[in-house]
Order: structure tokens, then sequence, then C-alpha cells
């Protein structure tokens, strides 16, 4: 479940560096022809062009097209006060940030961080006593993340450099972990939930945005849908998800389907608490 060992993880992972990369090159060169250049498409493990998690729309069956990743997902409020190119970076599949209840003073990290739009809208909410980090694997997209925050004035912002299976940061040294469609892109998830779980104080919380799969549905069904970098090949089912989650120690834990991303996967929430004793 947590490492697909018929994929290379440094070739699942070079994809996804660049396809993010070229997202954020886009936005930074404020080119008219947005985040979803053909131009940026990358190629999936088996070699065809993948779609990503700009693709803004799917056929939820009953209401024709629907928006199901992007900035679109975040309300009027929350992008107001944010810098046009934070949103236009956005490539999520939901807001984290409205279900984390993120208190002033906490420190909250987000994983695979991207152009920074959760990373400051956090910021704000934590306030001048707390700290929102970001992490991002790609140079080009912390290029774009610390621009956003020095156009948005934040100074409790800090971007990290590295992989989300690996969080450069020291134990029990994080109130709240958040992410928005990125862990899904991992090729070995479980070291990405021991990582959270390391960095998380006790008592700790996650609050996730990820795609994930029902039960019923084979790891070759999830990639008949769409490729790894689309963010739904890689998604795990809601049963592995439970299961990954609980085997490093978290508790708690919640998975709520908030809308359809393809036939049988769904954007979903998902919390879980590092019990705090």
């Amino acid at each position: 479940m947590t490492t697909d060992r018929s994929l290379d993880p440094a070739t699942v992972r070079e994809q996804v560096r660049a396809r993010y990369a070229a997202a954020a090159m886009t936005v930074l060169a404020a080119q008219p022809a947005g985040c979803c250049a053909p131009a940026a498409a990358p190629t999936d493990a088996a070699g065809t062009v993948a779609s990503s998690c700009c693709d803004a729309t799917a056929d939820t069956g009953d209401t024709g097209a629907a928006e199901v990743f992007g900035a679109g997902l975040y309300d009027a409020t929350d992008r107001a006060g944010l810098p046009v190119a934070a949103t236009a970076a956005s490539l999520g599949c939901g807001n984290p940030t409205a279900v984390a209840d993120l208190h002033p003073g906490e420190t909250v990290l987000d994983l695979g961080s991207g152009g920074g739009i959760d990373v400051l809208l956090s910021a704000h909410r934590v306030g001048p006593a707390g700290k929102a980090y970001g992490l991002d694997m790609a140079d080009e997209m912390l290029q774009l993340a610390r621009r956003n925050a020095a156009e948005a004035g934040l100074s409790n912002v800090e971007f990290l450099q590295g992989h989300i299976e690996d969080i450069p940061l020291p134990a029990d040294s994080v109130d709240v972990v958040i992410s928005n469609c990125v862990i899904n892109l991992s090729v070995d998830k479980q070291a990405v939930f021991a990582a959270m779980h390391r960095v998380l104080r006790p008592g700790g919380r996650i609050g996730v945005s990820d795609v994930v799969a029902e039960d019923h549905l084979s790891a070759g069904q999830r990639a008949e849908r769409g490729g790894w970098v689309g963010c739904i090949a890689g998604a795990l089912s809601v049963g592995e998800y439970r299961t990954g989650l609980a085997a490093v120690g978290f508790t708690d834990i919640g998975i709520d389907y908030t809308h359809p991303v393809a036939d049988g996967m769904h954007s979903a929430i998902i919390r879980a608490t590092k019990p705090a004793s």
C-alpha cells in the first residue's frame, strides 16, 4: 500500500517536480496560457501524457462540469486578501485551512505548499505570535511562494525545500499539519504519515485535503481513471488511508468526501490526531 514497487520512485518524483515547476514558471512569467499550458504537460509512469491537478473540471454526472481542482474551491473572502499569483498557482483539490481549526499562536506546516496559498491563509489565522511553514521540493514553486509572501507583507511565514517523506523540521515542533492534494503524489505514503506524526507535538493534529478512492477500486482501476501526476492513479483508498495513519500512531481519524473527481474517487478532508500522551 505505502510504496508501489511497480513504479520507480525517482522517476515519479521527477515527473511531479517537473509538472509543478512548470506550473510555477508559467505563473511567474504571467503567460496567458495559464497553469494548464499544454507545453508543460509531463508523461506518467507509462510514458503517456498525464493530466494534472490543474485540470479544473470533471463530469459530476448530475450538474455537468464542476470545478474539482484549483482556487475556485476557496471562498471569495479567502481569495480577496491574497496575491493574484498565489491563487493562480493553486492546484489543490480542497481548502484544508477551512477545517484545520487554526488558533492564534500555533505553528502550522503545509506539505507541498506550492505557490503558498494555504501558508498565507494559515499565517493570517495563527497571527503574529504563530508561525506558518511551507514545504516544497521545487525551486520554482519556492521562488513563487516567497514572492507571494513578500507581496502579502507577512513576516510569520517560512518556506523550506525538501520532500514530504522526510520533513526538515525537528520532532514535536508543529501543532498542525495541512496539505492540499499532495500526499497522493508520493510513492511512499507511509513515510509521509510517519514524518507528519514525528513533527507534530503531542496533541497535534492534521487537516488534509486529498483524493481518495472508494474501497472497491483496485490500484489498476484507479490508474484507468487518471495519471499519477494527475492526482488519481496514486490515490489511496479510504481504508488504506485509515490503516496507514493508524499504523504510525494517529487516532480520531476521520475521512469525509467533499466532491467527486472521477468515477468512484473523491476529494476528501482527512483529519487525525497525535495522542497527547
